[in-house]
């Protein structure tokens, strides 16, 4: 069985735009069998397409010149209508400019291509691009669609009601998930030693061809070191001098490798919300992960050998990832807050004026426990009033009331329902 990605009918939905499809995501994420998936569909729908990879010695004959490929598709596709898919597409030079040329011609065909985070790094496509392409990003397997799979879509579209009921079972699919994280080739093996094999193979390949041939960094292993100290300071705050002295590299060197690691969807940085500067951290930022399957291999750890603060952070970590998911589209961006008094809130949600904090906790509430609002939420609802404050949990559902800020206890699940309003 094949797991189903969300981008699909996105994507889908866009053959009828003229405009190129880029999909850019982490390198073995899914982007080449979503665009196999989108040439079926087009196929069985009897429209003519041609499947092109930079990867294909072959094929990269056909990218010697623009006019070298319009003569590939023209003996492919004729001059009439049809789709044109290039994958590792960060392999040509000036892919942007390359393709623009076309695109200005009003030729009869529809691009879609794709390429590691490392397109944007390698050749500026935006601005080539500018006005001539749609983004679509494509990242491992959400947890959504990681339990879809694993349930053999048998509750899809009542993925909260499902975990709400069947709590031991979803308990062992969310340790799963901590555990190995979303990447397809990992979600599909059954064996935990092939999992790992799996997870090896895709770092050992994201270091060799994204941040040695592609970036062409002079310090892999200084990099690799950083991944490692990075995955050992999950949700803390980033102290660039400390690990410039613990990688042996000066500042600036980190602060240039930590970008290419959010680049190319490795890490993701959350910025802090401040308005008081004199009282709140205003510069320093939390590091997070995208793959905690990818975080917890690069430290040499299983979810089972960490410490329950531990569990914690990387439970904040897949709470972090599901809001995102959650605010996509939205103008809502997601940020943290802390005093240099050491007061701090996991995340803040913000946009223009309203702010809305949120705290994770790995654990269950009961009747003894369930007021016990955290001291630093409690004086962040002081400070900012806001109208709404979140405790997202394992398994409770709870509102209390605390001056006019409503505060209310969620599920983890919760954020999978699409009919859950956040705001």
């Amino acid at each position: 069985m094949k797991i189903k990605r969300e981008i699909f009918d996105d994507l889908k939905s866009h053959l009828s735009k003229k405009e190129i499809s880029v999909i850019v995501g982490p390198r073995q994420a899914g982007k080449t069998t979503v665009m196999q998936e989108l040439r079926k569909y087009l196929q069985s729908q009897g429209e003519r397409t041609l499947f092109l990879n930079l990867d294909w010695e072959s094929d990269k004959l056909h990218f010697e010149s623009q006019e070298a490929l319009l003569k590939k598709i023209e003996l492919e596709l004729g001059k009439k209508k049809g789709y044109v898919f290039i994958d590792e597409v960060q392999r040509k030079e000036n892919i942007g400019i390359f393709l623009k040329g076309i695109y200005d011609k009003s030729f009869p065909y529809k691009f879609i291509i794709s390429g590691s985070g490392s397109i944007e790094l390698k050749e500026n496509i935006k601005e080539s691009l500018i006005g001539r392409k749609r983004l679509f990003t494509l990242l491992p397997v959400s947890f959504k669609e990681f339990l879809n799979f694993k349930t053999d879509y048998k509750f899809e579209n009542s993925e909260a009601k499902y975990l709400e009921i069947e709590k031991i079972k979803g308990e062992t699919l969310l340790m799963e998930y901590l555990t190995y994280g979303g990447y397809p080739r990992v979600v599909t093996e059954v064996l935990t030693k092939d999992k790992i094999i799996q997870i090896d193979e895709i770092f050992k390949s994201y270091i060799e061809k994204d941040i040695v041939f592609l970036l062409r960094l002079d310090r892999p292993d200084a990099f690799s070191t950083l991944i490692k100290l990075l995955s050992s300071q999950l949700g803390r705050l980033v102290e660039y001098s400390n690990l410039a002295m613990n990688v042996s590299l000066s500042v600036p060197t980190i602060k240039k490798y930590l970008w290419y690691a959010e680049k190319t969807f490795i890490v993701k940085a959350i910025s802090p919300f401040f308005k008081n500067a004199k009282k709140e951290i205003v510069k320093s930022r939390n590091i997070y992960f995208y793959d905690l399957g990818l975080r917890n291999y690069s430290i040499g750890i299983k979810v089972t050998d960490v410490r329950q603060d531990e569990l914690g952070f990387l439970f904040q970590n897949f709470v972090l990832n599901l809001l995102e998911k959650k605010i996509e589209l939205t103008p809502y961006s997601i940020k943290f807050w802390r005093t240099k008094d050491k007061a701090e809130v996991d995340f803040v949600v913000q946009a223009s004026n309203e702010v809305i904090p949120i705290e994770v906790k790995y654990q269950e509430f009961n009747k003894m426990n369930l007021s016990m609002v955290p001291r630093s939420l409690r004086t962040f609802i002081n400070k900012y009033s806001p109208w709404k404050a979140y405790i997202v949990n394992l398994n409770t559902h709870k509102e209390i009331q605390i001056n006019s800020t409503v505060v209310e206890y969620i599920p983890y699940y919760y954020l999978l329902d699409n009919e859950f309003e956040l705001f």
